[in-house]
């Protein structure tokens, strides 16, 4: 088990930009506006081939309801803890929330590192530091990465370098190439994968207020998001690693997003960036619908940039509980999907009630069905006889020279999602209209509705061509 870091601070002394410097990835939203982060968010972090956890917590001087239920989230950061990073502005001094929080932590009982941020550039007294009582502080610039061998040094009593014989693998990309003298028409062989014992990341999307966190609550069984009737809560793409039934999942909890021409505010457009990264990297993503606007523009329009980007869809139609007339809601939705969304076929959908937990067996039960349609493998030899047919079926149009285009024989080349190469001696020819014939037919004769399936037009080889 790695050691747990947490980061703690008053807000916008620079907790967000450590934490991104420490796990080597802007998963965190900065911002200049206090306040951005609500939410505890944990990351893999590595200091010197030192491995272990950091967690993100949101600022301190907030106050209402809303900073009750932040504190609560920074609460459970500090005692999972081996060590918390308290961070101070060095530039403005030490303000009187400081020293609030510094007595705070101290009842914890965790060690403290004191961290005074924002030291580039020039020196700054540093006597007021000494008096928060947790020792010399450990001068840093989290923006450009100073100091960090300096933190390294207060961290190495309760962080531990890598075992030579743990260190990471790189992972090689295996490509398939596909030239047709490696092929056989008649193969049915297929490579099965181990999917069980693979990590399902999901994203949970939609408009604002729809119930995201709600939902990721309820899945996890505990108030882990920041949940209430404000619309805007959630700001920045939270992940949390999770088992289902002895299966282990990533649920990101995303920041609701608006239309365009709506988003005039420039934190608002970054937590839509933020949104759309954690979807487009996901490998399920759940489109939460409101079910009193089921389907709007905007839904649509998430919609089709989830399937463009390749991701398995699942639509999650909340607040099922509330609906009058279920029926005519389900009619309505199935309906809107027929004529909005056409280049996909038996698209799952569930109704669920994040609330009361209704219908939530059922829509984990459609993550790991679609997830394993998404990973599909299909024989080159069972390919080219539903070729056969659908050719036999529906020949491709005539060419120029008023003869079929020549269709000679297809291969599956990768999964996630699945994607297959059409070879033709003229595939420049082949019209748009029947290479969606035969992607809609693919994914209905072979069991891969749902899923985004991809044909490729491939130039095959001019036996004559010497």
């Amino acid at each position: 088990m790695t050691a747990v870091i947490s980061l703690v601070g008053r807000t916008n002394v620079g907790k967000s930009t450590l934490f991104n410097r420490l796990t080597g990835r802007k998963k965190a939203l900065v911002h200049d506006r206090p306040g951005v982060t609500r939410d505890r968010r944990e990351g893999n972090a590595v200091l010197y081939k030192c491995p272990f956890t950091v967690i993100d917590t949101a600022g301190l001087e907030h106050t209402g309801e809303l900073a009750a239920s932040m504190w609560k989230q920074t609460e459970k950061a500090l005692a999972a803890s081996n060590a918390i990073v308290f961070i101070v502005d060095v530039r403005a001094g030490v303000t009187p929330l400081d020293k609030k929080a510094a007595q705070t932590l101290r009842k914890t009982g965790k060690p403290v590192i004191l961290a005074a941020n924002k030291a580039e550039g020039r020196d700054f007294a540093l006597h007021d530091l000494y008096a928060l009582g947790f020792g010399e502080p450990v001068l840093i610039s989290a923006e450009h990465g100073l100091g960090m061998g300096d933190l390294f040094e207060a961290l190495s009593p309760y962080i531990r370098p890598e075992k030579p014989d743990e260190a990471p693998v790189s992972k090689r990309e295996r490509r398939r190439k596909n030239k047709e003298e490696d092929i056989d028409l008649n193969d049915e062989t297929v490579i099965e994968e181990d999917l069980d014992g693979r990590v399902i990341d999901i994203a949970i999307v939609g408009r604002p207020n729809v119930g995201k966190s709600t939902l990721v609550n309820r899945l996890l069984g505990e108030e882990r998001m920041l949940t209430g009737p404000l619309a805007g809560l959630t700001r920045d793409s939270i992940s949390i690693d999770w088992e289902y039934k002895g299966r282990r999942m990533r649920l990101t909890d995303t920041a609701g997003l608006r239309k365009r021409s709506k988003v005039e505010d420039d934190l608002e457009r970054l937590s839509a960036a933020d949104t759309k990264r954690a979807a487009f990297l996901a490998q399920v993503v759940v489109l939460v619908l409101d079910a009193d606007a089921i389907l709007d523009k905007q839904d649509l329009t998430i919609a089709r940039q989830v399937f463009d980007e390749g991701r398995a869809l699942i639509i999650a139609v909340n607040k099922w509980d509330a609906v009058k007339d279920k029926k005519e809601a389900l009619n309505r939705l199935n309906e809107r999907l027929e004529t909005s969304l056409t280049q996909v076929r038996g698209l799952r959908t569930v109704t669920i009630s994040a609330r009361t937990g209704e219908g939530l067996d059922k829509l984990m039960q459609a993550v790991t069905d679609v997830y394993a349609v998404w990973n599909t493998r299909i024989s080159t030899g069972k390919l080219n006889r539903w070729l056969s047919a659908m050719t036999e079926n529906a020949p491709p149009p005539l060419s120029a020279t008023k003869r079929p285009i020549p269709l000679k024989y297809i291969t599956q080349i990768k999964t996630r999602p699945p994607t297959f190469a059409l070879f033709s001696s003229n595939p420049e020819k082949l019209p748009e209209s029947y290479l969606r014939y035969l992607t809609r037919g693919m994914a209905r004769d072979l069991k891969m509705e749902g899923v985004p399936v991809r044909v490729l037009m491939r130039k095959a080889k001019n036996p004559y061509a010497k």
